[in-house]
């Protein structure tokens, strides 16, 4: 096992390479910045139609009003995606682009919009009521058109970066309002990107007879029927928890692949269930409350194992503080407190967990007549009661939940309790050399006047006071000193994190910190994507660990606008939300 770990860490940093790939990454943060389109939407179609589950009417006009937000919301969402893809690439781009050179990432965002139409829309004229009109077909708007949003984002870019680089573009004179201007720099390349997506769209409609959204689901239907097989589920979310077991976010990495697939399918699920059928599809948007359980890994049931049946310390600390947040699926504190990543005893059930939980909620939906996902609900809600809710509210699905759960806990358990004998062991052992320190100085106490030991213990606690105060590097006593005297007042960090989750922990501790120590310190919470238009308002900002890959993307970013970019690992962070005063005073350590 401990070879297998090794292993694994030799390939981290490859690993984080692909996490740190500008086309992923851009696809997951473009994604991101559509998330209240998805939600939103959801809310207005659960109005809509869940009240009908219990046999309430509502009026037709109040169905019909919810039903149009619904289809101008999520209708449209490949529209959106392809805009928020774009400015996120354009901002990946702007890194590499030579000094004096930026790229527009407004405009890049309306050009990748209307390329995206042009290859995924249909227009064609049809008669309404004695009269030609022209016609949109929507279908590939939305959810069914995000490949065509990604391909337009990425030549839009590209076609941008290649004209500006080499000045292609309009000149005016300096007198020429600097706006102005710019929007006579942005026609040639806006052209050029709209052109090659008509030219892209010409072609594929005359040598295939379909549009380009539709050749690329043809092409990939393969993929999307080996994906929703037992082993194309396992393989997904096994890569999901292998990639966080070595330290790099998983999601980011394997969930913009298939993100397209899931959408469609729980849109094509709730169509069924709305026409009466039985949704059939196992791989939807909302699978990962099945895989991801409690979090990546599947860890809902763990904080009450390691509360009732493990017998050291620390994993009993752990399982209180990680409880509620595991809850919401916010289980960093678990995975780097216990700690689960890269801790062999943890890797097998870590990985096993949630393949488990997919493959038997695949046999549920295909056998036992459970509803595959149909609604989506926000990432934070309580597994259970999201797959009760997005299931439309199946008995059999709490049947479901009850046997995953039990399951999870028989593959967790005999993991944790060897690793919680390791621990015991340990802390024995640490108790043991505690009692001799202690019997030793009792006989010096013993044997010494009283003012020798008064002294002793006056020169031993702020050496260890000063240990622990030591950021990262070992440092003299008076610079320790000097550091938690530095000026904070007035700062503004903002803690990012993959989904706004494990930042609004430490964020929150920051708040608490200041109100204690009377410190005027504003904190606040985000994502990691959706940081760049706000990150210039700030004057630290702190990575959480799951997305501390990017940090020398952000250190670019940061180094630019002045900002002080801090990135503290796994455990240290976790320590820190839960020790408010400990963050003011880490805040005060590491400004410079």
């Amino acid at each position: 096992m401990d070879a297998i770990v090794k292993m694994l860490e030799k390939h981290q940093p490859f690993f984080e390479k692909i996490s740190r790939n500008i086309y992923l990454q851009a696809i997951k943060d473009g994604f991101l910045g559509c998330m209240p389109i998805v939600l939103t939407s959801s809310i207005f179609l659960l109005i809509a139609t869940l009240p009908g589950v219990v046999g309430i009417t509502l009026p037709q006009p109040l169905i019909d009003w919810c039903n149009k937000l619904y289809n101008f919301t999520m209708g449209v969402m490949g529209i959106m995606v392809a805009g928020t893809t774009a400015k996120n690439f354009t901002a990946s781009m702007n890194r590499r682009m030579p000094a004096g050179k930026v790229l527009n990432d407004g405009s890049t965002m309306v050009a990748a919009q209307c390329s995206m139409l042009l290859l995924a829309v249909t227009q064609f004229t049809t008669k309404f009521n004695g009269s030609e009109l022209s016609v949109f077909d929507c279908t590939s708007m939305g959810t069914r058109g995000l490949f065509s949003a990604y391909i337009a984002a990425f030549i839009t870019v590209w076609v941008y970066k290649f004209c500006v680089s080499r000045d292609l573009t309009i000149k005016l004179p300096k007198e020429v309002p600097g706006a102005i201007a710019q929007n006579f720099r942005d026609i040639i390349p806006f052209g050029g990107a709209v052109i090659i997506c008509g030219i892209i769209d010409v072609v594929v409609r005359n040598l295939m007879g379909v549009p380009f959204s539709e050749l690329l689901i043809k092409l990939l239907s393969p993929l999307f029927t080996a994906a929703e097989t037992y082993p194309g589920l396992i393989l997904i979310q096994a890569a999901t928890a292998f990639f966080w077991f070595i330290g790099v976010h998983g999601p980011s990495i394997v969930q913009p692949g298939i993100d397209p697939i899931r959408l469609a399918n729980q849109a094509e699920n709730l169509q069924v269930l709305l026409a009466g059928g039985h949704p059939a599809h196992s791989l939807t948007f909302n699978m990962s409350l099945v895989g991801e359980f409690g979090g990546t890994g599947a860890t809902f049931i763990v904080p009450l194992l390691l509360i009732l049946f493990m017998k050291s310390k620390q994993l009993k600390a752990v399982g209180k503080a990680s409880i509620v947040p595991v809850a919401f699926a916010v289980n960093e504190p678990l995975l780097f407190g216990a700690p689960m990543i890269l801790n062999p005893y943890m890797l097998i059930p870590f990985v096993a967990a949630g393949c488990v939980n997919v493959s038997v909620a695949k046999f549920f939906i295909d056998n036992v007549g459970m509803n595959g996902f149909s609604f989506v609900v926000p990432w934070a809600t309580p597994a259970p009661i999201g797959i009760f809710i997005t299931t439309n509210f199946q008995l059999i699905a709490l049947v479901f939940v009850a046997i995953i759960i039990l399951l999870d806990a028989i593959i967790y358990l005999p993991f944790l309790k060897a690793y919680d004998k390791l621990l015991c062991d340990q802390e024995a052992e640490r108790a043991a050399e505690l009692g001799l320190e202690s019997d030793g100085a009792a006989t010096i106490a013993a044997n010494a006047p009283a003012p020798a030991v008064e002294q002793t213990t006056a020169s031993v606690e702020p050496t260890a006071a000063a240990a622990d105060s030591k950021p990262v590097a070992d440092q003299p006593e008076p610079a320790a000193d000097t550091s938690a005297k530095k000026d904070v007042d007035g700062l503004k960090v903002l803690v990012l994190c993959a989904g706004a989750g494990t930042s609004a922990m430490l964020a929150n501790a920051i708040k608490e910190g200041a109100a204690q120590t009377g410190e005027n310190i504003a904190s606040s919470a985000g994502a990691y994507g959706q940081h760049t238009a706000i990150m210039d308002q700030y004057d630290v900002i702190v990575l959480a660990p799951q997305v501390r890959s990017y940090y020398n993307d952000m250190k670019a970013d940061t180094d630019r606008l002045g900002i002080k970019l801090l990135a503290p690992r796994g455990k240290e962070y976790i320590d820190l939300t839960r020790d408010p005063a400990g963050a003011i005073k880490w805040l005060r350590e590491n400004l410079d």
